[in-house]
């Protein structure tokens, strides 16, 4: 399952942020990865989430497999303030 989601932030994502949404995909059984452009970065690793370089109002990939995926995806769009587009 793949969403496409637009980021809605002011500010760009900053470490506070993205610990923030390790937290929130570290509680979903299911495998989470984030996509910019060609990058692919685990949901659940801070130094990944962080190596995308995610600036403001930018297009991500969010995407989940396994059993919540769908929650996890619904959880992590709200986590980001972002609208799937």
């Amino acid at each position: 399952m793949q969403d496409r989601i637009k980021i809605r932030c002011n500010d760009s994502l900053q470490m506070n942020a993205a610990a923030l949404l390790v937290q929130k995909a570290s509680n979903f059984k299911s495998s989470i990865y984030i996509i910019r452009d060609n990058r692919r970065a685990n949901a659940k690793s801070l130094l990944g989430i962080m190596s995308l370089g995610i600036d403001e109002n930018i297009e991500l990939d969010l995407e989940a497999e396994g059993d919540d995926a769908k929650d996890a995806l619904t959880a992590l769009a709200e986590v980001l303030h972002a609208e799937i587009v």
